[in-house]
């Protein structure tokens, strides 16, 4: 049986203004690519230009948009992605000259997320992120919005029959923010109790593909989904994490982040990232393979600091080093590590060294614990960093040495056997 290519024939267009280099226009044509390429779609070539500045009407210049037109008729391209965001009045204008779609590059990454979101949240995050999009493009898109079909760019709320009336996106938008609102406030409820307990919370962060899922799941033998694309992962999953001294902590993986992050998106994954901000340590994932990594190194910190996170100690664990990129030199000015997520040997030293970084943020405590307490001391291996537990005979007592975590309420049940 012959294998039919169903992907979208695809034609991607930049526009390269002298704010940007060559080196990162040309990463970020690679990745335009990249998403394409996991948004199921099949890039047949790409058409550049260099301008003063993006054409007001059409991105492009008039000649530019002539020979664009000839290329899609002579490609039989269906699709037309531009590398940035176009206005309306932009979508409109070319949308006259050229016969294929026309989408831009938050519209492919909105339609990636509409793929990618698993549970109730992430789904309806995404739906709002696109209406928000397409509520001031709705003069001009005529009947491509009452029956929107299958492709990329098309994916979401469009599958439900969207209705072009903006009262009808408004209320939506209304609704959507009202049941978000509702997980929101069970998710505050269930981090108040995590932080009523005072479980250490671990955050991996870190650009897309960088390999954090493949390190979340290694390290807290989770099964989920892990794949080499962009975004494989929307949804916030925590799980515990065993450190070699028995000591448990909670682990979360977070959405990746990508430069030119739409920001409809970034406020849409807003309650998302909150988990960032919850952190008590965080893992930033570098893909030392990636050329480009030091540029996705600054755009992990940009939005991190959108995020007020700046207080949280972080660890920069550089993955991939078995493929590391022949130029690549470690630049974060945090402590680092080189590991390769699915080198056994690796993660156990990382988590070594997490139960070090751990120790450094808490308090030394030595007691005697009645043989009785055996309730406490199961409680001291896995809320602290037991380092040494001693039956004395003659006493009938254990003596336990190790550190907590000053506001951790074992801290103060210890204070009575202080030694």
């Amino acid at each position: 049986m012959e294998y039919k290519d169903t992907r979208e024939k695809a034609v991607l267009v930049g526009c390269q203004t002298p704010e940007e280099d060559d080196q990162r226009f040309h990463y970020s044509m690679e990745e335009l690519v990249s998403l394409t390429e996991t948004a199921q779609g099949k890039v047949l070539t790409s058409l550049v230009q260099k301008r003063e500045r993006i054409h007001p009407a059409t991105y492009i210049g008039k000649g530019k948009v002539a020979e664009l037109k000839a290329l899609v008729e002579e490609l039989e391209a269906e699709i037309v992605i531009f590398n940035d965001e176009l206005s309306p009045s932009q979508k409109r204008n070319l949308a006259k000259e050229i016969d294929a779609r026309i989408i831009d590059r938050t519209q492919l990454i909105l339609d990636i997320f509409a793929q990618r979101a698993q549970s109730k949240e992430g789904k309806l995050q995404v739906e709002l992120a696109q209406l928000q999009y397409i509520l001031p493009r709705l003069a001009g898109q005529g009947t491509s919005l009452s029956r929107l079909g299958a492709g990329i760019g098309t994916r979401g709320p469009g599958e439900t029959k969207l209705e072009t009336d903006r009262r009808h996106i408004r209320r939506r938008i209304n609704d959507i923010k009202d049941q978000l609102s509702v997980i929101v406030h069970h998710r505050d409820r269930y981090r108040e109790r995590r932080k009523k307990n005072k479980t250490f919370q671990i955050a991996i962060v870190g650009y897309t593909n960088a390999g954090k899922l493949t390190l979340f799941n290694r390290l807290s033998e989770a099964e989920s989904y892990e794949e080499n694309q962009l975004f494989a992962t929307l949804d916030p999953m925590t799980r515990k994490l065993i450190l070699p001294s028995g000591f448990t902590a909670l682990i979360t993986d977070t959405v990746g982040f990508i430069q030119d992050l739409p920001t409809t998106l970034i406020a849409a994954f807003r309650s998302t990232l909150e988990e960032v901000k919850e952190a008590d340590l965080l893992l930033h994932v570098v893909d030392m393979s990636n050329p480009d990594y030091f540029q996705h190194e600054i755009t992990v910190h940009k939005l991190l600091s959108d995020l007020e996170t700046k207080d949280i100690p972080q660890l920069t664990v550089y993955n991939k080093k078995d493929i590391k990129h022949p130029e690549f030199v470690p630049t974060a000015n945090t402590p680092t590590m080189l590991i390769c997520a699915f080198d056994h040997e690796d993660r156990q030293k990382l988590k070594e060294r997490l139960e070090k970084v751990i120790t450094e943020m808490m308090v030394p405590y030595e007691v005697q614990l009645p043989s009785t307490e055996g309730k406490l001391i199961a409680k001291l291996k896995s809320d602290t960093i037991l380092r040494e537990l001693v039956f004395l005979e003659g006493e009938q007592v254990y003596r336990c040495k190790g550190f907590s975590l000053p506001d951790h309420q074992i801290t103060g049940q210890l204070r009575e056997f202080k030694v």
